[in-house]
């Protein structure tokens, strides 16, 4: 079996993947999901992540095919865990300094490492998998050549990082970020800030050797060199909630180029009722962090994004271009006067780099009096309000959720369900 989990980065796979994945999106998810069973084994869990971060298939177009297979009991479990990312995009879209807050220290960390020589060293032998903790150090390499980690490894690694090895966590969550084909700006920043006690406070997560043992099969047993406690990490800064901004619509009778980034790159179910004069693909990929972003992901950020690209622009019959370059203003500015475009539309990118590039390239439109439309999923219209607290409180919610966008199925005997 391929050690690389996402290796082909288009829409067609993604759906590929889905239907293999979909008879074991019940009960059998629901058992043997939490088990690490190796980069060469992946049957037990979805293997679609890499997918939908980048939205070549959308939440909703997942949960409906699981839905109409397991109904909403049968995969309860899965239906969980799609919410979870749904819930933690809202929940930093409310809350965006926690990530400007991230960025800004994690700057300064990286600096710090060309200076403090006991901080470098014990940096490059966590990354570098040279700690001596066999499942740490597996991991660490597995993540740097694949591009994936299983999920109950990942909060095992992080606690390690943090509570045994001692280092920053910013610094662990930049070494998922940059090397995690499926890294998630609002997933693997508030998933380290939940093992550290930030996120949900004073909560912590500690990784226990005997836990490891089972959870991988017996692959490794780290025996008694983990941490016996993980106290809560503390912080000054209080992160006000913010209110998410309205939702924008294209301009009735604008002429609009289609921008696809690697937020979401599904372009022709983003624009339904209109038509684009011209398609352009833009790589951010490079922006996740101040040091080097890893191949798979870089690969994969990229090829996505041509495919998106070059499937919009066959979609609507209009010619495409791309740009990979670290500045994006100039190029979509030249864009937009060569096309004589009123508005630059795209998807609606949540807090990270894709928004980041955004705001600045919104300015420089804005300066030769085109327009940047940000087109937002029903599926965060939906779930982002709220996000605004405790991840539970919002999973009690999840069937009213549900029917909320259309995805749940009718009951039986229903007039639905008869016609």
């Amino acid at each position: 079996m391929d050690e690389r989990p996402f290796t082909v980065a288009t829409r067609p796979a993604a759906f590929a993947e889905l239907q293999t994945f979909l008879p074991r999106a019940g009960a059998r998810y629901a058992s043997r999901r939490n088990f690490d069973l190796g980069p060469g084994d992946r049957r037990n869990v979805s293997r679609l992540s890499g997918y939908i971060r980048h939205r070549l298939i959308g939440e909703a177009e997942v949960l409906e095919a699981v839905l109409q297979q397991h109904g909403e009991d049968g995969a309860s479990r899965f239906i969980e865990e799609l919410f979870w990312r749904g819930y933690f995009k809202g929940w930093l879209e409310h809350h965006p300094t926690v990530w400007t807050d991230y960025r800004a220290t994690l700057r300064g960390l990286v600096d710090t490492l060309e200076t403090k020589v006991d901080l470098r060293d014990r940096y490059e032998v966590a990354v570098n998998g040279a700690t001596g903790i066999d499942c740490f150090d597996a991991w660490a390499a597995e993540l740097v050549t694949t591009g994936y980690l299983h999920n109950h490894a990942r909060m095992c690694f992080a606690s390690i990082w943090i509570y045994t090895l001692g280092l920053p966590w910013q610094l662990g969550a930049d070494f998922f970020y940059r090397n995690l084909v499926d890294g998630d700006p609002a997933s693997n920043t508030l998933s380290w800030r939940w093992v550290c006690g930030l996120h949900t406070k004073g909560k912590t997560y500690l990784a226990r050797a005997a836990t490891i043992a089972a959870c991988t099969g017996g692959r490794f047993d780290p025996g008694g060199r983990l941490a016996h406690e993980a106290p809560p990490l503390k912080e000054a800064q209080i992160h006000s909630l913010r209110a998410l901004p309205e939702p924008e619509v294209i301009p009735a009778g604008a002429r609009f180029g289609l921008l696809v980034t690697e937020e979401d790159c599904a372009p022709e179910t983003l624009v339904r009722d209109c038509s684009p004069v011209a398609v352009m693909g833009g790589v951010t990929a490079g922006s996740r962090s101040p040091l080097p972003v890893g191949l798979p992901a870089w690969e994969f950020a990229i090829e996505a994004v041509a495919d998106g690209t070059e499937r919009a622009a066959r979609h609507f019959g209009v010619p495409a271009q791309s740009v990979r370059s670290g500045d994006w203003d100039d190029a979509l500015v030249a864009w937009a006067r060569s096309g004589e475009l009123d508005a630059v539309v795209t998807a609606y990118a949540p807090v990270g780099p894709v928004a980041e590039r955004l705001a600045s390239a919104r300015r420089a439109l804005a300066d030769h009096g085109v327009a940047l439309v940000q087109l937002r999923r029903a599926w965060d219209s939906c779930i982002w309000p709220h996000a605004t607290g405790g991840y539970f409180r919002m999973k009690s919610r999840i069937p009213d959720l549900l029917r909320e966008l259309g995805l749940a199925l009718p009951e039986p005997g229903s007039q639905r369900a008869a016609g």
